[in-house]
């Protein structure tokens, strides 16, 4: 069993998510705790009720609702009642027993869970302490319902799950497939808070292999001026389609600003991540004598490594981005270190570019000699000749060692 806790200023708004859920067909409320009636007759207006009357109590506390989920292994499709059993005994170990809640089952993931709606305010005003509930409270209380109720242990999979690379091809957003809002939900919930980027671009880079992307608009549009943020579903090729989703419309609220607080606290990383990433490009550079961009890629890709290569409308490549699905985390190749940017890798692999483009270019022209059926015209051969020349490096990057280099003199000016 995996717990996640959230707290919010707004129990309308917790509380709205799961109703608007209930109201789709993808949710149940199937339960309640401390409420005068059985769930069956709690009525709308008793449900957010009994929650405000409990927060009037102490209005100096702003962020007074709670929000957690309990999600199971896949395998367990449990009884409501046993649910309930495993949410009754939660709530009492985590220090909640006594507050008003409210359970729902949701059934649009892939495995099975369920939200608890309550809040931590106490019948005599006093708050209840968040501060590291989940480290103080819900580690040990989940690992005493594992063993009770002989629950699949999270510990365990973790273990065996830690270098188990998920294919990014079954998380993709398909325009069509799904309601929009609820695709771009999924993927938000998971890339926002698995990975670690410190900037727009970094987080695009993650969200764009699942065909999503955070877009702030020209910079003379309204949502930039007002710095704004809207979500975007690609299609296969790179290109928006539908009606973009404002940041503000999403239950966890991923706007701008929250990005910016994200950006900056993983703005430092470790040094074992950076090294996973190093060491990885270094491996792959040196299994052979040789190695184009596109072998670079693909081998990086087998050790769960995506590269993303910014290029220029004229095909230059002149930035480097790397997300590593193994650590979760996201680096600009520069950040690396000068060797493991653009230029140090079009350094360091084999410049394919040069061949590459000697053969499309020798494909172009001779496609375009037999369209116009003119052979007399151009002389391909001939062409592709001046080609190699003009593609030809005129010098080699010979790699030295710092060193290893002599230093130069330096010249000393006698005075006149």
């Amino acid at each position: 069993m995996v717990t996640i806790i959230k707290t919010s200023h707004s129990i309308r708004s917790i509380l709205n998510y799961n109703e608007n859920k209930v109201k789709a067909g993808v949710a149940e409320c199937i339960g309640a705790g401390n409420y005068p009636v059985d769930v069956d007759k709690i009525s709308d207006s008793l449900k957010i009720n009994r929650f405000t009357k409990r927060l009037e109590l102490n209005e100096n506390t702003k962020r007074n609702s709670v929000h957690i989920s309990l999600n199971f292994d896949p395998t367990e499709n449990y009884s409501k009642e046993k649910l309930m059993a495993i949410t009754d005994t939660y709530m009492d170990k985590i220090g909640f027993g006594r507050q008003p809640f409210l359970v729902y089952q949701h059934y649009d993931a892939g495995h099975p869970h369920v939200h608890i709606v309550s809040v931590n305010i106490e019948r005599d005003g006093k708050r209840i302490d968040m501060h590291h509930l989940g480290i103080r409270k819900s580690e040990p209380a989940r690992k005493e319902i594992e063993e009770l109720f002989g629950l699949v242990k999270a510990e365990g999979r973790k273990k065996i799950e830690q270098f188990k690379i998920e294919p990014i091809s079954m998380g993709k957003v398909r325009y069509g497939k799904i309601e929009s809002k609820k695709a771009l939900t999924n993927v938000l919930t998971f890339v926002l808070n698995q990975y670690k980027y410190s900037s727009l671009p970094e987080l695009n880079a993650i969200l764009k292999q699942y065909n999503v992307l955070a877009d702030r608009g020209s910079e003379k549009s309204r949502v930039f001026l007002e710095n704004g943020l809207v979500y975007r579903i690609l299609d296969e090729k790179g290109i928006p389609v539908g009606v973009p989703v404002k940041a503000s419309d999403f239950y966890n609220k991923p706007t701008l600003k929250f990005l910016e607080e994200k950006f900056r606290n993983n703005k430092i990383r470790t040094v074992s991540d950076q090294r996973h990433v190093k060491n990885n490009i270094d491996m792959v550079i040196l299994k052979k004598d040789k190695i184009s961009l596109t072998e670079f890629e693909k081998e990086l890709q087998k050790e769960g490594i995506n590269t993303l290569f910014r290029k220029s409308e004229t095909g230059l490549v002149y930035g480097i981005t790397y997300v590593d699905h193994v650590t979760k985390n996201v680096f600009n190749g520069s950040s690396l270190g000068k060797e493991y940017s653009a230029k140090g890798i079009l350094e360091r692999c084999e410049p394919p570019i040069v061949a590459e483009n000697k053969q499309q270019l020798s494909e172009r022209l001779k496609a375009f000699t037999l369209e116009n059926n003119s052979k007399k015209t151009l002389d391909v051969l001939a062409i592709c000749k001046l080609i190699d020349s003009l593609l030809q490096p005129e010098m080699t990057y010979d790699y030295l060692p710092k060193q290893l280099k002599k230093k130069k003199k330096r010249r000393i000016r006698k005075g006149i």
